[in-house]
């Protein structure tokens, strides 16, 4: 029995939330972890990022696919990115 269509995606739809999975993911992990380095002692960060960025990076990118448009899922990544690295630039200046 075939899938309802209502329920399926457009493949661009789902080209923009496998990216905003993976890369969207991957940048705001990577940018809170840098805003982590400000708050904590870096040494620290970098142990425990071992373990909390993988975890979180899955968590973005399996929620990536929960969002119902890709494009929305894209412009919260980067505004999270954008946030977190402008936050870590404006406490280190």
């Amino acid at each position: 029995m075939p899938a309802n269509k209502k329920y399926l995606s457009t493949p661009v739809q789902r080209f923009l939330k496998i990216t905003a999975g993976f890369v969207g993911g991957y940048f705001v992990m990577l940018s809170l972890h840098l805003l982590l380095t400000y708050l904590f002692r870096q040494e620290q960060v970098i142990i425990t990022a071992f373990i909390t960025g993988y975890i979180l990076w899955a968590v973005l990118l399996l929620l990536a696919f929960l969002c119902k448009s890709g494009w929305k899922i894209w412009g919260i990544y980067l505004a999270l990115s954008i946030t977190f690295y402008g936050l870590f630039h404006l406490l280190n200046h």
